[in-house]
């Protein structure tokens, strides 16, 4: 499926869902996005949008914020890497973000905790279903 720049897929309402019915609604919009069934509602209304190069490969990138959306999340593939613990070297899994943000609507401070916060989650999965 061919999707143009800022036409991506929407989750609406995140803030107020839970994990299972924020993955529902990723396999509704999927399955019409692979129909090509997305009507423009599903594509708009985002506020920030998430890149995947996962699938592909490479270790970073710089994505793009596509207007009028304010931050894209970008992520790449995970892979076991060395890690000093201050005694020994551990094996962790490691997944590089990025993040592109407009300057004009939001502080590098919040934009720097967000994503302190979102690497607390993801390394504890389990804080994200309670």
């Amino acid at each position: 499926m061919l999707c143009l720049p800022g036409l991506v897929p929407v989750v609406k309402d995140v803030d107020q869902k839970g994990v299972f019915e924020i993955a529902a609604d990723l396999m509704t919009l999927s399955g019409k996005a692979r129909a090509g069934k997305l009507a423009p509602g599903d594509m708009q209304g985002g506020c920030i949008s998430i890149s995947s190069l996962g699938g592909i490969g490479g270790t970073q990138f710089t994505p793009i914020v596509n207007a009028p959306e304010v931050a894209i999340l970008g992520i790449s593939r995970a892979e076991m890497k060395s890690e000093w613990n201050g005694k020994d070297f551990e094996p962790r899994l490691m997944m590089p973000f990025s993040m592109s943000y407009d300057h004009r609507v939001i502080n590098g401070g919040d934009a720097g905790r967000f994503m302190t916060d979102l690497v607390a989650l993801l390394g504890d999965i389990r804080r994200l279903v309670l």
